[in-house]
């Protein structure tokens, strides 16, 4: 078994991999200035054959240590998970090694951010670590397979930092 040591989910840290969606930034006031718009936060991309669609999932909340050894990918689209609570959650995502993951890195979120997944990108499976663990997905609805999963042949641990 490996040891990964998790790191908060920064913006920088995260961009090889999707976006952090979060209130920080820039923005514009909207709804006679009582709003603020932090705009287009996401590359939101389903594909020529697909479109969006939006669901629910409710997680069985885990804590760290945790440990894994599945990774998966949708190559034919981003996915986005956006808590539907304030609490942190665990994402692990891993660069591309000639089809197979990569060493994984892992985050944790500050409780106030959700992310997106740009396509392609290897990751763990949604992981809140606390309840509820409701989240709206943002993802692609279409035709044709979009899901990869690896399998890594002697796991890894997630530590906190």
């Amino acid at each position: 078994m490996q040891i990964l040591t998790a790191h908060p989910l920064t913006g920088a840290a995260f961009a090889p991999f999707g976006d952090v969606l979060e209130a920080a930034g820039e923005f514009r006031l909207i709804n006679e200035g009582l709003c603020q718009r932090h705009h287009d936060l996401a590359r939101l991309d389903f594909g020529p054959d697909g479109r969006a669609g939006i669901s629910i999932f409710n997680a069985t909340p885990r804590a760290l240590p945790y440990d894994f050894t599945l990774l998966e990918r949708h190559p034919e689209g981003s996915q986005a998970f956006v808590p539907m609570s304030q609490q942190p959650f665990l994402v692990i995502v891993a660069p591309d090694m000639g089809g197979i993951p990569g060493t994984p890195l892992a985050f944790v979120t500050n409780g106030a951010q959700a992310i997106n997944l740009h396509r392609g990108t290897w990751h763990g499976v949604l992981t809140p670590l606390h309840t509820p663990g409701l989240f709206a997905v943002i993802d692609r609805i279409g035709q044709t397979p979009n899901l990869e999963e690896y399998r890594h042949p002697t796991g890894w641990r997630v530590i906190g930092p």
